[in-house]
């Protein structure tokens, strides 16, 4: 098996959701002692990705000053009403240069793990597949890591349609990571409510 640590790893975090269903910037409910941006932008920090962007949109400013002091670049999505795919559209754009694969992560998934980012990285490395995806609830979703090769195909999303579409279109050479924590999210104030006590 053929390894391949040089390969540059960058993280993007998609935060520039209005939370609609939720009420009020899931970003900012209180986890773990900090909000819930901050929780897992420093989870994505930690990881052994070479940098961690995260992309803005409602409520921007607030958002921004969650995370000022952590070492990240910010992005703002002038078009977040769209929807997911255009978030994605503008971190790929923001960083697409200098990096050989891109690594997606939700702000509402709290129960990802730098240690789940690092396994997702290492098996990029080693190989050889241009999707590495986790795999929860039957299907295979984000955290989900794509090769530089399928960058345009992230650039061109539009609308709220997100990478789901893309690892399903390569599925069949994706390679898989069971993480079944991943079909917890936070979409509703119950969803919340489940997590913290």
């Amino acid at each position: 098996m053929q390894t391949h640590p040089e390969k540059r790893v960058a993280i993007l975090l998609l935060a520039a959701g209005p939370s609609k269903r939720l009420g009020t910037p899931k970003q900012l409910l209180p986890y773990r002692n900090r909000s819930l941006l901050r929780y897992i932008t420093a989870i994505a920090v930690a990881s052994r990705a070479c940098r961690t962007c995260v992309v803005l949109g409602a409520e921007a400013g607030r958002l921004k000053r969650e995370i000022a002091d952590l070492p990240v670049e910010c992005v703002h999505n002038p078009e977040w009403e769209e929807g997911l795919g255009s978030s994605i559209r503008s971190g790929v754009a923001a960083m697409s240069g200098g990096v050989d694969a891109i690594l997606i992560l939700l702000c509402d998934q709290p129960l990802v793990s730098a240690e789940l980012l690092d396994e997702i990285i290492g098996a990029y490395r080693t190989s050889g597949k241009a999707i590495v995806a986790c795999e929860y609830g039957g299907q295979l979703g984000v955290p989900a890591l794509f090769d530089r090769s399928l960058l345009p195909e992230l650039a061109g999303l539009g609308g709220d349609r997100g990478a789901k579409q893309i690892i399903a279109a390569h599925s069949a050479e994706a390679y898989r990571i069971a993480f079944p924590e991943g079909a917890v999210d936070i979409d509703t104030m119950n969803d919340y409510q489940s997590l913290v006590p």
